[in-house]
């Protein structure tokens, strides 16, 4: 792991954010949970009934230390183990970006789960713009930290990307939440020019408008 890399481990991640966002008891699906930090939040703060997916073999491993449950499998093969609805909440934080399959991942996250949690870095941050501009070279930020060699990174995209995905796919934002990181303290909430502004985006999504079926 590079220095920057290690950087980018210690930035405040926005687990408030989506915990304040999942409705206590709920039945929650964490997917590329990693060690299970937020997974283990949820079940201590929201009392959900929490189940993780994660291809890190240690990873699983800790998240069972942890005493979470934790199913080892890769998000690009799909949720076909699952059955329609069969959770309140799926959540896909900060790994919308490294996964091959992005539109197939989402539709399954929808079929599974009444709402879905999605975040990602934005791309389209001012910083990354400017970098790229000034240096002709592929920018690195923070959220971005990895050189284009060992990037695990392959669907980089803006919060407009995502939102006009979303629009094409007939899928329903019920909450849009653009956040910068700010030193020393959770992330910032964006009020406007978020795809410039914000380096992360954050969205509760649904195939219906309120979010449960009809």
């Amino acid at each position: 792991m590079t220095p920057d890399a290690q950087h980018a481990d210690i930035l405040i991640p926005d687990y408030s954010r989506i915990v304040s966002r999942v409705e206590a008891g709920s039945r929650v699906l964490d997917l590329g949970c990693g060690k299970g930090d937020l997974l283990l939040r949820l079940v201590k703060e929201r009392g959900v009934k929490g189940m993780g997916v994660e291809i890190d073999e240690n990873a699983v491993i800790e998240c069972i230390h942890k005493g979470l449950s934790v199913f080892q499998g890769d998000l690009d093969e799909g949720l076909s183990d699952y059955g329609d609805e069969s959770y309140d909440y799926v959540i896909l934080d900060q790994t919308l970006q490294v996964i091959r399959r992005p539109e197939l991942v989402i539709a399954e996250m929808l079929r599974v789960g009444k709402k879905a949690i999605v975040s990602f870095p934005n791309f389209g941050h001012w910083k990354v713009r400017w970098k790229l501009l000034w240096s002709g070279h592929m920018p690195r930020t923070p959220k971005l930290p990895f050189y284009w060699y060992n990037t695990p990174n392959i669907h980089l995209l803006t919060i407009s990307d995502f939102v006009a995905f979303c629009r094409a796919q007939k899928i329903y934002i019920l909450e849009e939440i653009d956040l910068v990181q700010a030193q020393d303290r959770d992330p910032k909430i964006i009020r406007w020019g978020a795809n410039w502004r914000a380096d992360e985006g954050l969205f509760v999504l649904s195939r219906t408008r309120q979010g449960h079926a009809q």
